[in-house]
């Protein structure tokens, strides 16, 4: 991993979280100044609960908090949806768009998915891009043309290493337990660099590029020891502090 790239360790709560999960948030802050010299750390967790953590987060070193989707309009008629301005004025430093739940669970294009991403650019945020494959596409051995294409279309043209993360989660991995090998992480993460840089030069050197799907603290230093690998989106993982800040200190 080059040495100019900093790790990111960011945490997706998914639909999980109240109120009384402050207790895991405030032990996530407590230890992150054991981790600050290695990775940056981002929690996303559930909307109703952004503004409450990025208030405690406030002044703490290399740690900030995130949201997990949102509109691509900054206000309207839109009930129920969120937009990137109302997650910036929460507290939300980043936005993770097109992650593969949103993907098949609402249908989600590569077009809307760029369109997030530039909803969170235009509201200050960091977009964090997810691609990756089904079980059934890696099967018939589409992986490598899947995650070029999720790229081509879901990365905005202005892309850059302040604003844009790519987070490649192989669906069949995702909550399962299974990961791919090393090889094959560093063979996708190789080829989604290769694309960077085609596409966005020096830029595109320097992009963070994350490993997701079943991230644990006994697989994460293998993970973050493969080349192209820039830390990781921890999915179940990231609810408890102990395994968080273990997947942290991982990194190289």
């Amino acid at each position: 991993m080059p040495d100019a790239i900093r790790p990111l360790i960011a945490g997706n709560w998914k639909m999980n979280g109240l109120k009384a999960s402050s207790a895991e948030f405030e032990a996530m802050l407590a230890g992150a100044s054991s981790v600050a010299a290695k990775a940056d750390l981002l929690v996303c967790p559930p909307a109703t609960l952004i503004a409450g953590f990025a208030e405690r987060a406030r002044g703490v070193r290399s740690f900030l908090v995130g949201a997990q989707d949102c509109h691509p309009k900054p206000s309207g008629a839109h009930t129920g949806d969120i937009s990137a301005e109302m997650l910036a004025d929460a507290g939300a430093s980043a936005i993770i768009v097109g992650h593969s739940e949103r993907r098949a669970d609402h249908g989600e294009t590569d077009v809307l998915v760029r369109q997030k991403a530039e909803a969170a650019w235009r509201a200050g945020l960091t977009a964090i891009v997810c691609i990756g494959e089904t079980q059934h596409q890696r099967d018939v051995g589409q992986t490598l043309d899947i995650c070029r294409g999720q790229l081509n279309v879901s990365l905005p043209d202005a892309a850059r290493s302040a604003n844009l993360v790519v987070a490649y989660e192989p669906v069949w991995a995702i909550g399962t337990g299974l990961t791919p090998t090393a090889a094959d992480v560093k063979q996708i993460h190789g080829v989604i660099r290769e694309l960077l840089i085609a596409r966005f030069a020096g830029e595109g050197a320097r992009i963070r590029i994350l490993y997701g799907g079943s991230v644990k603290p006994s697989n994460a230093a293998e993970l973050m020891a493969v080349e192209n690998v820039n830390g990781a989106l921890v999915g179940g993982a990231s609810l408890k502090a102990a395994d968080f800040l273990a997947i942290a200190q991982g990194c190289p």
